[in-house]
This record gives C-alpha cells, structure tokens and sequence, in this order.
C-alpha cells in the first residue's frame, strides 16, 4: 500500500480511500496528499474538510478519485 501511496503522491493524485479508524469504523475519505512520514500520511481530506493524519497500514483500499465534470450545452 505504502507504494501506492509514494506513487500518487509523486502524481499529486487525489485518491479515494477506505479507512480503518482506532475504533474499527471505516470509512471512505478523499484525500490530497500532504506528507508520508513513516508509516503515517498527512493529508487534507475533503470529507472532514481538514488536514489529517492517517496510519498507513489502515488503509484497506485506496484509488484514485475520479473528477466529476459538468457539461454545459448551449
């Protein structure tokens, strides 16, 4: 996961990811890489619309997110 991780940082990818929290609840965040530091990524998520810090090895699942484009006809 952690190359995953390095790659998409190295892209500035926004990724969707599945997380585990200390509580055992998952969750599906979009995040924009900040930082890897160890075995931890700061990022900023926009579903809490803050910057977090996620423990890597939570991580069950990450993919880049796909952006929505809106098309205007005239």
């Amino acid at each position: 996961m952690k190359e995953q991780i390095m790659k998409a940082m190295q892209y500035n990818q926004t990724l969707d990811i599945m997380y585990l929290s200390k509580t055992h609840a998952i969750s599906k965040r979009r995040i924009k890489l900040i930082k890897i530091a160890g075995n931890t990524v700061q990022a900023y998520c926009f579903t809490r619309h803050a910057k977090r810090t996620f423990i890597i090895d939570n991580i069950l699942a990450a993919y880049p997110a796909i952006q929505r484009v809106s098309v205007v006809h005239a």
